[in-house]
């Protein structure tokens, strides 16, 4: 099951590439979230060269066979699910992969498809598992991000509930998001600004650009930030996001920690606040796919701050923060999925701020997703391969 205001930057001097090479992109304690803050620091990837890793890390595949496995999660027995992006449900256990019947039907545009699956933190006493994919329901052509929620039976889903559908629909094929996770029993999820750069992200009457805060059968928590505004969208936590694909909670301080694709330069790591605006497309460390300029503002008193940019982009997908001893150098410490440069990256932390990076598997594939299982492993999907085991030495003589 799944588990980082200012930020650091350092980075490869290569710009971000999309979804099947088809684009130029590649995904609380309140209390804890406001009280915190006060010593974060931006730190740049420039500042911070990444060097392959110092552990002999080799991995072995345990689920072959996959095309894009956007996200992974396991149940509690220590099985997993998978979505692949094209639509399909796996289960897979006791090494065998059963297709489940009454997945959602996706939108399979672009970046768009079948996206996350997160397992309830009590699923043993609910038995509930939550979804994200791109959706053609409602008005208008094309889709959006939707959120529903269902039990697994017998192979197949059932009780299947609609909890959230972005709108309007677009036809374009950019910025879905889309993760899933929880903290202090509400649920979160993000929605990328689906392309509509100067629209969707600062206004809160719109859907795109958003973190969601939903309780877990999909009503709004009475806190949240914008509830009783005049046509807010009272499931947005936070907004200025651009397009979130990697979310966690940061076990160690409570908060939900995301990183978003920047345009070309500028993808970054932001520590979730009620109500704050991050500041997309005002703000921002990258430029235009033309090499032009958009903005010229990196920082404004009004937005958050990463705590954490790359540039040029590494176009990352996916995110863990460690807390298994398997690993002991990277307990504690964010894994993040490249599928620019195909690797894992390893960012050391000294509480909220990064203080190195490595460069673990390099060549190994594009990295969708990272989860550590109930056994202490820590997996990862790599599109075209399937999902991989991460061994060490000292592991492959267990």
């Amino acid at each position: 099951m799944k588990r980082i205001i200012l930020s650091l930057a350092v980075a490869f001097s290569f710009a971000a590439c999309g979804d099947n090479g088809k684009s130029n992109e590649a995904d609380m304690s309140q209390t804890v979230a406001e009280d915190t803050t006060a010593t974060a620091q931006v730190i740049a990837s420039e500042s911070l060269p990444a060097d392959s890793s110092k552990t002999e890390y080799g991995y072995e595949v345990v689920v072959p066979g996959l095309q894009i496995a956007w996200g992974m999660d396991f149940l509690p027995d220590g099985s997993m699910l998978i979505t692949e992006k094209s639509g399909d449900l796996i289960h897979f256990q006791n090494g065998q992969k059963q297709m489940i019947e009454g997945a959602p039907e996706v939108y399979n545009r672009g970046q768009g498809g079948f996206l996350d699956v997160a397992v309830h933190p009590d699923y043993e006493s609910n038995g509930w598992i939550y979804f994200t994919y791109s959706s053609s329901e409602g008005e208008g052509e094309g889709g959006n991000t939707a959120l529903m929620r269902a039990k697994l039976e017998n192979g197949q889903l059932v009780q299947k509930e609609d909890l959230y559908k972005a709108i309007p629909n677009s036809t374009r094929g950019q910025h879905f998001g889309s993760r899933i996770t929880f903290n202090d029993g509400y649920l979160y999820f993000s929605v990328g600004d689906r392309g509509n750069r100067d629209e969707n992200p600062q206004d809160i009457t719109r859907d795109g650009g958003k973190i969601y805060r939903l309780n877990p059968d999909g009503s709004i928590p009475q806190d949240n930030p914008f509830v009783g505004e005049e046509n807010a969208k009272e499931a947005i936590y936070s907004y200025g996001h651009r397009n979130p694909q990697g979310m966690i909670l940061n076990s160690d301080t409570g908060e939900i920690w995301v990183h978003e694709h920047g345009p070309q330069g500028g993808d970054e790591i932001n520590v979730i606040k009620k109500g704050e605006n991050y500041g997309w497309p005002v703000v921002s460390y990258g430029i235009n796919y033309d090499n032009t300029t958009f903005t010229d503002e990196t920082s404004r008193p009004e937005f958050e701050d990463p705590i954490f940019y790359w540039k040029p982009s590494i176009a990352p997908s996916g995110m863990l923060y460690v807390t298994s001893n398997k690993y002991p150098e990277l307990e504690e410490n964010l894994l993040v999925g490249s599928l620019k440069f195909q690797y894992i990256e390893h960012l050391e932390l000294d509480g909220k701020t990064v203080v190195a990076r490595e460069k673990i598997l390099p060549g190994v594939g594009r990295l969708r997703d990272l989860a550590q299982g109930p056994d202490g492993n820590i997996y990862a999907s790599i599109e075209g391969t399937g999902i991989i085991r991460l061994t060490t030495p000292a592991s492959e003589e267990e």
